[in-house]
Protein backbone atom coordinates (compact mmCIF):
# COMPACT_ATOMS: atom_id res chain seq x y z
CA UNK A 1 0.00 0.00 0.00
CA UNK A 2 1.78 3.43 -1.29
CA UNK A 3 2.32 6.16 1.18
CA UNK A 4 -0.51 8.86 1.62
CA UNK A 5 0.98 11.66 0.45
CA UNK A 6 -0.97 15.26 0.45
CA UNK A 7 -1.74 15.08 -3.46
CA UNK A 8 -3.45 11.26 -3.01
CA UNK A 9 -5.32 12.75 -0.47
CA UNK A 10 -6.87 15.79 -1.93
CA UNK A 11 -7.18 12.47 -5.28
CA UNK A 12 -9.37 10.42 -2.53
CA UNK A 13 -11.51 13.38 -1.13
CA UNK A 14 -12.53 14.49 -4.60
CA UNK A 15 -13.62 11.18 -5.89
CA UNK A 16 -15.06 10.30 -2.83
CA UNK A 17 -17.45 13.75 -3.64
CA UNK A 18 -17.62 12.94 -7.51
CA UNK A 19 -19.01 9.09 -5.63
CA UNK A 20 -21.51 10.94 -4.18
CA UNK A 21 -22.62 12.68 -6.95
CA UNK A 22 -22.76 9.64 -9.01
CA UNK A 23 -25.32 8.21 -6.73
CA UNK A 24 -27.82 11.15 -6.29
CA UNK A 25 -27.76 11.18 -10.05
CA UNK A 26 -28.23 7.52 -10.38
CA UNK A 27 -30.85 7.16 -7.71
CA UNK A 28 -32.74 10.53 -9.11
CA UNK A 29 -33.13 9.08 -12.41
CA UNK A 30 -34.05 5.60 -11.50
CA UNK A 31 -37.07 6.62 -9.38
CA UNK A 32 -35.76 4.09 -6.41
CA UNK A 33 -32.70 3.20 -4.27
CA UNK A 34 -31.27 3.33 -0.89
CA UNK A 35 -29.23 6.86 -0.51
CA UNK A 36 -28.04 7.81 3.11
CA UNK A 37 -25.81 4.01 3.33
CA UNK A 38 -24.00 4.88 -0.01
CA UNK A 39 -23.21 8.74 0.74
CA UNK A 40 -21.27 8.25 4.43
CA UNK A 41 -20.00 5.19 3.12
CA UNK A 42 -18.36 7.36 -0.15
CA UNK A 43 -14.32 7.43 1.62
CA UNK A 44 -14.46 3.80 2.67
CA UNK A 45 -14.86 2.70 -1.12
CA UNK A 46 -12.78 5.34 -2.13
CA UNK A 47 -9.53 4.23 0.14
CA UNK A 48 -10.66 0.71 -1.01
CA UNK A 49 -10.28 1.04 -4.35
CA UNK A 50 -8.08 3.99 -5.22
CA UNK A 51 -5.48 3.58 -2.10
CA UNK A 52 -5.54 -0.22 -0.09
CA UNK A 53 -6.96 -3.20 -2.74
CA UNK A 54 -4.63 -5.29 -4.39
CA UNK A 55 -6.50 -5.72 -7.62
CA UNK A 56 -6.65 -5.12 -11.21
CA UNK A 57 -9.59 -3.90 -13.04
CA UNK A 58 -8.34 -5.51 -16.43
CA UNK A 59 -8.27 -8.92 -14.58
CA UNK A 60 -11.23 -9.09 -12.29
CA UNK A 61 -10.69 -12.49 -12.03
CA UNK A 62 -6.96 -12.61 -11.56
CA UNK A 63 -6.96 -15.44 -8.73
CA UNK A 64 -4.20 -13.22 -6.59
CA UNK A 65 -6.56 -10.11 -5.95
CA UNK A 66 -7.94 -9.31 -2.77
CA UNK A 67 -11.25 -10.08 -1.85
CA UNK A 68 -13.53 -7.30 -1.17
CA UNK A 69 -17.31 -8.62 -0.28
CA UNK A 70 -20.09 -5.84 0.16
CA UNK A 71 -22.66 -7.77 2.64
CA UNK A 72 -24.80 -4.98 2.78
CA UNK A 73 -26.45 -5.11 -0.59
CA UNK A 74 -28.45 -2.14 -0.96
CA UNK A 75 -26.05 0.16 -0.80
CA UNK A 76 -24.39 -0.78 -4.14
CA UNK A 77 -24.58 2.16 -6.14
CA UNK A 78 -21.73 3.14 -4.29
CA UNK A 79 -19.83 0.22 -5.27
CA UNK A 80 -21.05 0.64 -8.41
CA UNK A 81 -19.45 3.93 -8.47
CA UNK A 82 -16.66 2.90 -7.11
CA UNK A 83 -15.95 -0.26 -9.99
CA UNK A 84 -16.93 2.38 -12.54
CA UNK A 85 -14.31 5.10 -12.08
CA UNK A 86 -12.08 2.19 -11.36
CA UNK A 87 -11.92 0.80 -14.71
CA UNK A 88 -14.32 -2.31 -14.01
CA UNK A 89 -16.68 -1.02 -16.75
CA UNK A 90 -17.83 2.21 -18.71
CA UNK A 91 -18.76 5.69 -16.45
CA UNK A 92 -21.65 5.97 -18.52
CA UNK A 93 -23.16 2.86 -17.47
CA UNK A 94 -23.96 3.83 -14.02
CA UNK A 95 -27.20 5.87 -15.67
CA UNK A 96 -28.79 2.15 -15.91
CA UNK A 97 -29.29 2.00 -12.31
CA UNK A 98 -31.86 -0.41 -11.82
CA UNK A 99 -33.54 -0.61 -15.54
CA UNK A 100 -35.08 -3.76 -17.05
CA UNK A 101 -32.04 -6.22 -18.09
CA UNK A 102 -29.46 -3.43 -16.55
CA UNK A 103 -25.92 -5.07 -15.29
CA UNK A 104 -26.82 -2.67 -12.08
CA UNK A 105 -29.14 -4.21 -10.09
CA UNK A 106 -30.57 -2.90 -6.90
CA UNK A 107 -28.69 -5.71 -5.38
CA UNK A 108 -25.27 -6.37 -6.80
CA UNK A 109 -25.57 -9.37 -8.72
CA UNK A 110 -22.15 -11.35 -8.72
CA UNK A 111 -22.60 -13.58 -12.70
CA UNK A 112 -22.91 -10.59 -13.96
CA UNK A 113 -20.54 -7.53 -13.49
CA UNK A 114 -17.12 -7.84 -12.93
CA UNK A 115 -15.35 -6.68 -10.07
CA UNK A 116 -18.89 -8.25 -7.59
CA UNK A 117 -17.35 -11.03 -5.19
CA UNK A 118 -20.57 -12.01 -4.14
CA UNK A 119 -24.41 -11.59 -4.67
CA UNK A 120 -25.97 -9.83 -1.68
CA UNK A 121 -28.89 -9.13 -0.37
CA UNK A 122 -30.13 -10.79 2.31
CA UNK A 123 -28.38 -9.20 5.33
CA UNK A 124 -26.44 -10.88 7.46
CA UNK A 125 -25.02 -13.16 4.78
CA UNK A 126 -21.71 -11.56 3.80
CA UNK A 127 -19.68 -12.04 6.77
CA UNK A 128 -20.21 -15.54 6.38
CA UNK A 129 -19.17 -15.30 2.58
CA UNK A 130 -15.94 -13.38 3.99
CA UNK A 131 -14.97 -15.79 6.68
CA UNK A 132 -15.36 -18.95 4.14
CA UNK A 133 -12.57 -16.92 1.74
CA UNK A 134 -10.44 -15.80 4.42
CA UNK A 135 -10.20 -19.40 5.59
CA UNK A 136 -9.70 -20.70 2.19
CA UNK A 137 -6.71 -18.50 1.36
CA UNK A 138 -5.29 -19.70 4.77
CA UNK A 139 -5.78 -23.52 4.06
CA UNK A 140 -3.58 -22.74 0.63
CA UNK A 141 -1.03 -20.36 1.70
CA UNK A 142 -2.24 -17.48 0.09
CA UNK A 143 -1.41 -13.88 0.61
CA UNK A 144 -4.49 -12.33 -0.41
CA UNK A 145 -7.01 -10.97 2.20
CA UNK A 146 -10.47 -10.09 2.27
CA UNK A 147 -12.85 -7.55 3.33
CA UNK A 148 -16.22 -7.50 4.21
CA UNK A 149 -18.35 -4.51 4.11
CA UNK A 150 -21.70 -4.78 6.60
CA UNK A 151 -23.82 -2.33 7.66
CA UNK A 152 -24.72 -1.91 11.83
CA UNK A 153 -28.34 -3.17 11.20
CA UNK A 154 -27.78 -6.26 9.98
CA UNK A 155 -25.81 -6.97 13.19
CA UNK A 156 -29.43 -8.07 14.80
CA UNK A 157 -29.13 -11.25 12.24
CA UNK A 158 -27.78 -14.12 13.91
CA UNK A 159 -26.35 -15.17 10.79
CA UNK A 160 -24.20 -12.26 11.19
CA UNK A 161 -22.78 -14.02 14.73
CA UNK A 162 -21.64 -17.61 14.00
CA UNK A 163 -19.87 -16.36 11.55
CA UNK A 164 -17.84 -13.93 13.93
CA UNK A 165 -17.58 -17.11 16.12
CA UNK A 166 -16.40 -18.92 13.28
CA UNK A 167 -13.68 -16.60 12.32
CA UNK A 168 -11.78 -16.46 15.81
CA UNK A 169 -11.92 -19.94 15.98
CA UNK A 170 -9.89 -20.48 13.07
CA UNK A 171 -7.77 -17.25 13.69
CA UNK A 172 -8.65 -15.39 10.48
CA UNK A 173 -5.95 -12.51 10.77
CA UNK A 174 -6.72 -12.43 6.61
CA UNK A 175 -10.15 -11.58 7.40
CA UNK A 176 -11.02 -7.32 8.24
CA UNK A 177 -14.27 -6.50 8.84
CA UNK A 178 -15.73 -2.75 8.14
CA UNK A 179 -18.95 -2.18 10.24
CA UNK A 180 -20.61 1.10 9.02
CA UNK A 181 -21.66 2.71 12.46
CA UNK A 182 -24.26 4.98 10.84
CA UNK A 183 -26.71 4.42 14.12
CA UNK A 184 -29.60 3.78 11.72
CA UNK A 185 -31.75 1.21 9.80
CA UNK A 186 -35.07 1.45 7.28
CA UNK A 187 -37.46 1.71 10.61
CA UNK A 188 -35.48 4.21 12.66
CA UNK A 189 -32.62 4.03 14.50
CA UNK A 190 -30.72 1.22 15.47
CA UNK A 191 -30.19 1.78 19.21
CA UNK A 192 -34.42 2.16 19.13
CA UNK A 193 -35.24 -0.96 16.91
CA UNK A 194 -33.01 -3.50 18.32
CA UNK A 195 -29.93 -1.74 20.77
CA UNK A 196 -26.09 -3.30 19.35
CA UNK A 197 -23.79 -0.95 22.23
CA UNK A 198 -21.63 -1.76 23.71
CA UNK A 199 -20.67 -3.55 20.02
CA UNK A 200 -16.61 -3.03 20.75
CA UNK A 201 -17.32 -5.05 23.74
CA UNK A 202 -19.45 -7.61 21.45
CA UNK A 203 -16.70 -8.14 19.32
CA UNK A 204 -13.80 -8.49 22.07
CA UNK A 205 -15.68 -11.13 23.79
CA UNK A 206 -15.69 -13.10 20.71
CA UNK A 207 -11.55 -12.66 20.84
CA UNK A 208 -11.52 -10.23 17.97
CA UNK A 209 -9.09 -7.23 17.17
CA UNK A 210 -11.48 -4.19 17.77
CA UNK A 211 -10.75 -0.27 16.25
CA UNK A 212 -12.89 2.42 16.55
CA UNK A 213 -13.00 5.22 13.60
CA UNK A 214 -14.23 7.86 11.78
CA UNK A 215 -15.35 6.92 8.87
CA UNK A 216 -14.93 9.98 6.71
CA UNK A 217 -11.36 10.07 7.59
CA UNK A 218 -9.15 8.44 4.81
CA UNK A 219 -6.07 8.89 7.13
CA UNK A 220 -7.90 6.75 9.78
CA UNK A 221 -9.25 4.45 7.71
CA UNK A 222 -6.18 3.35 5.97
CA UNK A 223 -3.82 3.08 8.93
CA UNK A 224 -6.68 0.70 10.64
CA UNK A 225 -6.10 -1.20 7.58
CA UNK A 226 -2.47 -1.12 8.23
CA UNK A 227 -3.03 -2.38 12.17
CA UNK A 228 -5.04 -5.08 11.39
CA UNK A 229 -2.55 -6.57 8.64
CA UNK A 230 -0.06 -6.54 11.53
CA UNK A 231 -2.41 -8.84 13.77
CA UNK A 232 -1.33 -12.27 13.30
CA UNK A 233 -3.65 -14.42 15.35
CA UNK A 234 -7.30 -12.49 15.21
CA UNK A 235 -9.79 -11.33 12.79
CA UNK A 236 -9.90 -7.47 12.64
CA UNK A 237 -13.22 -5.37 13.36
CA UNK A 238 -13.28 -1.39 12.53
CA UNK A 239 -15.69 0.01 13.93
CA UNK A 240 -16.46 3.05 11.09
CA UNK A 241 -18.39 6.06 12.50
CA UNK A 242 -20.51 7.32 9.81
CA UNK A 243 -22.93 9.85 9.25
CA UNK A 244 -25.78 8.48 7.07
CA UNK A 245 -26.50 10.99 3.91
CA UNK A 246 -23.09 12.63 4.58
CA UNK A 247 -22.27 15.72 2.50
CA UNK A 248 -26.11 16.42 2.09
CA UNK A 249 -27.16 18.63 4.56
CA UNK A 250 -30.80 17.62 4.40
CA UNK A 251 -30.33 14.03 4.84
CA UNK A 252 -27.60 14.08 7.25
CA UNK A 253 -28.57 11.88 10.17
CA UNK A 254 -31.95 11.50 8.76
CA UNK A 255 -33.21 7.69 8.83
CA UNK A 256 -35.79 8.09 6.12
CA UNK A 257 -33.32 8.78 3.73
CA UNK A 258 -32.32 5.00 3.75
CA UNK A 259 -34.50 4.69 0.52
CA UNK A 260 -37.00 6.88 -0.03
CA UNK A 261 -37.50 8.92 -3.79
CA UNK A 262 -36.55 12.38 -4.06
CA UNK A 263 -39.20 14.98 -4.37
CA UNK A 264 -38.75 17.61 -6.96
CA UNK A 265 -36.02 20.01 -6.61
CA UNK A 266 -34.30 17.83 -3.80
CA UNK A 267 -32.15 16.30 -6.31
CA UNK A 268 -30.67 19.07 -7.26
CA UNK A 269 -30.06 20.40 -3.88
CA UNK A 270 -28.18 17.65 -3.29
CA UNK A 271 -26.14 18.05 -6.31
CA UNK A 272 -25.87 21.64 -5.53
CA UNK A 273 -24.34 21.02 -2.15
CA UNK A 274 -21.87 18.33 -3.32
CA UNK A 275 -20.51 20.53 -6.11
CA UNK A 276 -19.75 23.09 -3.98
CA UNK A 277 -17.94 20.92 -1.56
CA UNK A 278 -15.38 19.68 -4.42
CA UNK A 279 -14.77 23.14 -5.32
CA UNK A 280 -14.04 23.77 -1.61
CA UNK A 281 -11.59 20.13 -1.76
CA UNK A 282 -10.00 22.10 -4.39
CA UNK A 283 -8.97 25.34 -2.61
CA UNK A 284 -8.01 23.95 0.11
CA UNK A 285 -5.03 21.71 -0.91
CA UNK A 286 -4.27 24.39 -3.53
Amino acid sequence: MEHLTEKKLQQLELMANRMREDVIQMVSRAGSGHIAGPLDMAEIFAAFYFHILNHNPKKPNWPERDRLVLSNGHICPIQYAALAHAGYFPVEELKTLRELNTRLQGHPHRMVLPGIETTSGPLGSGLSQSAGMALAAKMDGKKWRTYCLTSDGEHEEGNTWEAVMFAAKNRLSNLTVFVDRNNIQIDGFTEHVMPLESLRAKYESFNWHVLEIDGHNFEEIIAAVAEAKAIHEQPTVVIAHTIPGKGVDFMENDYLWHSKPFKEGEAAKALHELRTLRGKIKSEHE
